[in-house]
């Protein structure tokens, strides 16, 4: 698997496929594997003639482990990102982020416009500005000795999941720790690249899809039926929306 130094953190990735890239940034606890690889998001985009790059964001998958949740805030995280599409000569391309990289590819939106074509902010909603979702209760899981001592179903959730994917579960909580910084409604205003805003309509996590798209100008709302947080991933409309919506800005 290739990987490259953003600084002294290694950051791995995979880059496959031929055409207009796409950028894929997972979410908290999962991995490019996990969030792209084998729910066929990556199968896909290269079967619609798609470059497709995925990286294993900082603390986690292949990439480095750090514990310090000061190593974690989003703009830095954002700045990994930033720098794999240096490290391949990538100006600008189409970029999708779920949840936690939902919130960076919001950050990028923001803050380097220059850089994306499109953002497809799924898995996050409203709680990009109100926040919500995995808190100090889940760190807490996270570092607990075992799941038997976890009693917040929540946490349950998120410490199983790591446990799943023999995640380095210290590193989480400190990435969860350090990367919680909200957008603020006047920064999510300003994101003024063409944006898609997919949730699945029992996601307890993510926040109101609706809200955040009268927040961000011209964005659109992709609804993601029957399907909540951890299972719209793999979805066959979310991916049928998700292609509709890059050939319509290619």
């Amino acid at each position: 698997m290739p990987s490259f130094h953003n600084g002294s953190v290694e950051i791995a990735y995979l880059d496959e496929g031929e055409g207009d890239p796409i950028i894929l940034v997972h979410g908290f606890a999962s991995t490019k594997n996990v969030n792209w690889v084998y729910p066929t998001w990556v199968s896909t985009l290269t079967k619609a003639g798609r470059r497709v790059i995925a990286l294993d964001n900082r603390g986690h998958g292949d990439s480095s482990k750090l514990y310090d949740s000061e190593e974690y805030h989003i703009g830095t995280m954002a700045g990994d990102v930033r720098a794999l599409m240096d490290h391949l000569n990538i100006p600008r391309a189409d970029m999708m982020g779920y949840s936690m990289g939902g919130r960076i590819t919001a950050y990028l939106g923001q803050r380097n416009p220059e850089r994306l074509r499109t953002a497809i902010l799924g898995g996050i909603g409203m709680g990009l500005i109100e926040g919500g979702g995995p808190g100090e209760n889940v760190a807490s899981a996270l570092e607990a000795a075992s799941l038997d001592d976890v009693t917040d179903p929540v946490g349950r959730t998120f410490r199983a999941f790591a446990d799943q994917t023999r995640s380095d579960r210290r590193a989480l909580a400190a990435c969860l720790r350090g990367s919680r910084r909200l957008m603020t409604r006047e920064e999510a205003a300003a994101i003024a690249v063409p944006t898609l805003i997919a949730v699945g309509t029992t996601d307890d996590i993510a926040g109101s899809a609706q809200r955040l798209a009268e927040v961000i100008p011209g964005s659109q709302v992709l609804d993601i039926p029957n399907r909540d947080h951890m299972r719209a991933v793999g979805d066959r409309v979310y991916k049928e929306g998700v292609l509709e919506f890059l050939a319509k800005h290619a």
